[in-house]
């Protein structure tokens, strides 16, 4: 009996401590990101915000992409996904990713820093476009066939 308990304790001890591990991987790993609406309301309310490196969510502009032909520089428009009267303008200084596409629905997000002209000064730009990969049902059931 009393290494049966001795084994219950070492066994609750040590998925204390794997649940633990857990817990703090993930809390550590999540990364939040504002929206256009939360990014202008907190410059609004603090303007030392724009000091601040953030990551905001959005989704692009259809035909707002240009890029300058002197430099390695692009500018698009990045509209909130609910309210898409929300919007301000983007300048990043670096190559686009391959699925990067203004003429299709995108969400991106975006990585830098709000000016205070308004314009967001991106440093990373990632794009979200799950849909462009995912698996059609015909090549899932092909895939579970063989």
């Amino acid at each position: 009996m009393k290494n049966n308990s001795r084994f219950l304790a070492a066994v609750g001890g040590v998925s204390l401590v794997v649940g633990y591990l857990i817990w703090t991987g993930v809390t550590e790993t999540m990364t939040y990101y504002l929206t256009p609406i939360e990014l202008i309301s907190r410059v609004e309310e603090d303007p030392t915000f724009h000091q601040m490196g953030v990551k905001v969510s959005g989704r692009l502009e259809r035909g707002s992409w240009s890029r300058d032909s002197n430099e390695l520089l692009h500018r698009f428009t990045v509209a909130d996904i609910e309210d898409e009267s929300v919007r301000f303008p983007v300048e990043y200084r670096d190559i686009l990713p391959d699925t990067f596409n203004d003429q299709e629905l995108q969400d991106v997000v975006l990585e830098g820093r709000y000016r205070e002209d308004g314009v967001f000064d991106a440093t990373v730009v990632l794009t979200k476009c799950g849909s462009r990969y995912e698996a059609t049902p015909e090549e899932l059931l092909e895939d579970f066939i063989e």
